[in-house]
């Protein structure tokens, strides 16, 4: 079929796969930087690797199913799916060549200085491979099964991302060769313990290795060697007409993930060619491929250990000296000094900043005090990814036995979360919670609670706006920012939302916030040709945007605009950007910076300069096509100008950072800042001392 040529695009676009590799990159490069604590260090690489499986999950999974399709390159990224993972193979080499440099190299011989070690069998007494061998009997050996390959036994299914042992053996009587399978068990922990010695481990597959010969006895091993496999793992929802039951549909599509096709081999370096390509031609044949089956080219045989984001386990040992300072956020001022939440709240807006400000003492307690509060009349809150947290169920469900009005939109498709989402809402409406699901296409992503109170003046409206998920756990490790507000326009916008996402409204327009699909797109192109139009009439222009992910080619080109007619624009972008800076005529007064650090950054803010009358949004959307277009969001706009120089301490105390930022070079190329002889400025250092960050000159 003819394919129509892809236009050469107006302006320099980064391939967002391997933008999103560079990210990945600076991750793995803390694992190597001196100043950070050893263990934190591992950390560092255990999240590397277990951010690379999703990476092949979802993104490889995908181009290999448009190579199948025979979808062309599209503008303005000139690489081909094709191209795209053959220039993706080249630099995963790479990065995992790094890898094993800083585990075998660095990180391993410092831990062992430190007494932590893996041990090989034969590095452990006697002694201790009696006690290891009584564990195998004990704990290991019930829970194994073998699974030889042969014609009456059909090659296994081997589900995603999971750890086995390729065994060869042969009968001694027939002399005859086998190809067995063993799973290592994740119901059993990956480090197993040496007795009498703290903080040495022998790993699990080891320990089966040794043993081969209680699972084939009379048999004769002749070797084994660990595999594992990566799957395409994303949902299909966005090709399906609207399904009857939404939910039902999400749980089939959750199980037939556990069957998506193979899209990695992973090996152990020693493992013999044999044995790699019989694990090549049985993945393809007895597997239903949607692609092409794998390739050599898709096999991964470098490191000795598979599976090193279980090395998170390792990270997590107590051992005060080679982890992070403990740090226990505090309660932010305005919710600690007033009588209760809705006190706060009435006398000014209030801004937090998480995970530098508590989690449970805002917007816990905000929930809390909603659902104890008689006057309360209703809450409304969206889930994208939970934790399960107790605090909020116990308020939510507090408040539906109170009779109160209680509505959760619940984002059934949120990637990985998809299980947790559904037992949560089953959870929910079992205590009588109404629940409302995204729909396919369309994902609710927004961060938003409304809570109706009556007051003796009437009816208001209580409001949380933020850039992360309502989840505990997670707000202790993100950067985010949250905006509590009774502004009246406001809550009037958000009861319209809630009722577009449950019931059948569409509303026109809104008021004060900015919402996806609709208005927040034109809402953030305004803002930027704005700012270009003040700086044609030499009125000066100034941008500063603070995301995750920069892909959208129109927020892109219009970015390129912007810089062409004088405004100075800094964009603090964690992840991928697609934009090229620093390009004579094009972007050079565009800037890019990425903070990698102790937190994970995932706070959303735009300001505008706006010709000394400056704007501040927050909210939940990355500058993406799937943000802007496919999912419900929101940006709202800090209309109190009290908190604009909290925002303004924090957008410069992360522009300044000369510990934690990479900058992004016009030859596409991240290179850590350094401090140079000045005062080292750790941003997330600093926001632990001040959650907003240095003072004004600071």
């Amino acid at each position: 079929m003819h394919m129509t040529a892809p236009s050469v695009p107006p302006f320099p676009f980064r391939n967002r796969e391997l933008s999103w590799l560079d990210f990945n990159a600076r991750v793995l490069e803390e694992a190597l930087d001196p100043r950070v604590p050893l263990l934190e260090r591992l950390k560092f690489l255990a999240i590397f690797s277990t951010n690379l499986d999703e990476f092949y999950m979802v993104r490889v999974a995908g181009l290999r199913r448009k190579v199948a399709a025979g979808a062309p390159a599209y503008p303005p990224d000139l690489l081909s799916p094709a191209e795209q993972l053959e220039a993706i193979r080249e630099r995963v080499a790479g990065l995992l060549a790094r890898r094993r440099e800083v585990l075998e190299g660095v990180l391993l011989p410092a831990l062992a200085a430190h007494g932590i070690r893996l041990l090989a069998m034969d590095e452990t007494t006697a002694e201790e491979r009696v006690a290891l061998h009584a564990f195998f009997e004990a704990e290991v050996f019930p829970v194994l099964t073998p699974l030889a390959v042969d014609p009456g036994h059909p090659f296994p299914y081997i589900s995603n991302l999971s750890l086995s042992l390729a065994v060869r053996v042969r009968d001694p009587v027939s002399r005859k060769e086998h190809f067995a399978r063993v799973k290592v068990p994740r119901s059993l922990p990956r480090w197993v313990p040496v007795r009498g010695r703290p903080f040495h481990f022998v790993p699990l597959e080891t320990v089966i290795g040794a043993h081969l010969g209680a699972l084939f006895p009379g048999m004769d091993v002749l070797g084994w060697h660990t595999f594992r496999i990566t799957r395409y793992s994303d949902l299909d929802l966005g090709q399906m007409e609207q399904p009857e039951d939404l939910l039902e549909t999400i749980e089939q599509q959750v199980f037939q993930r556990r069957f998506g096709e193979v899209v990695r081999l992973e090996v152990h370096p020693d493992m013999p060619a044999a044995t790699r390509q019989l694990l090549l031609e049985e993945l393809g044949e007895s597997e239903t491929q949607r692609v092409a089956p794998l390739s050599g080219r898709d096999v991964h045989a470098g490191d000795a250990l598979l599976e090193l984001g279980d090395l998170m386990a390792v990270a997590g040992l107590d051992l005060p000296a080679l982890r992070d300072t403990p740090f226990v956020p505090a309660v932010p001022a305005p919710f600690r000094d007033a009588a209760n939440p809705f006190d706060a709240i009435r006398q000014r807006d209030v801004l937090v900043h998480h995970p530098y400000e508590s989690f449970a003492g805002s917007v816990e307690a905000f929930l809390a005090a909603a659902a104890a509060d008689p006057q309360v009349l209703a809450i409304k809150l969206t889930l994208y990814r939970t934790s399960g947290d107790l605090a909020i169920v116990n308020a939510l469900t507090d408040a539906a036995l109170a009779g109160k009005q209680v509505a959760v939109i619940i984002e059934l498709q949120a990637r990985f979360d998809e299980q947790n989402n559904i037992t949560f809402a089953r959870t929910m409406e079992s205590h009588g919670i109404h629940v409302a699901y995204g729909l396919p296409g369309l994902k609710t992503h927004a961060k938003v609670v409304l809570v109706v109170r009556r007051e003796p003046d009437g009816i208001r409206r209580y409001v949380h706006v933020g850039t992360g998920n309502y989840n505990s756990r997670t707000a202790r490790l993100y950067t985010d920012v949250g905006l509590f507000t009774c502004d009246p326009a406001i809550g009037a916008d958000l009861s319209d939302l809630f009722n577009s996402l449950t019931g059948v409204a569409r509303p026109g327009s809104y008021r004060r916030l900015l919402v996806a699909p609709g208005s927040l797109r034109s809402g953030m192109l305004a803002l930027i040709r704005r700012e270009a139009a003040h700086a044609r009439e030499g009125r000066g222009g100034r941008l500063i945007a603070k995301m995750n992910a920069l892909v959208d080619p129109e927020v892109i080109g219009a970015l390129y605009a912007a810089s062409q007619d004088g405004v100075e624009i800094d964009l603090i972008v964690r992840g991928t950007c697609c934009l090229v800076p620093g390009i004579p005529g094009t972007s050079e007064r565009i800037r890019v910076t990425s903070i990698v650090g102790r937190f994970l950054e995932h706070s959303r803010v735009v300001y505008c300069a706006n010709a000394g009358d400056p704007a501040y949004y927050i909210g939940s959307a990355d500058w993406m096509p799937r943000n802007l277009d496919r999912r419900v969001e929101t940006m709202a706009p800090i209309l109190d100008r009290s908190l604009h120089p909290q925002l303004e301490r924090l957008l410069a105390t992360c522009l300044r950072d000369n510990r934690q930022a990479w900058v992004l070079g016009a030859d596409g190329v991240y290179r850590r800042r350094h401090p140079n002889g000045e005062p080292e400025r750790a941003s997330h250092q600093q926001f632990m001392a001040d959650p907003w960050g240095m003072p004004r000159g600071g």
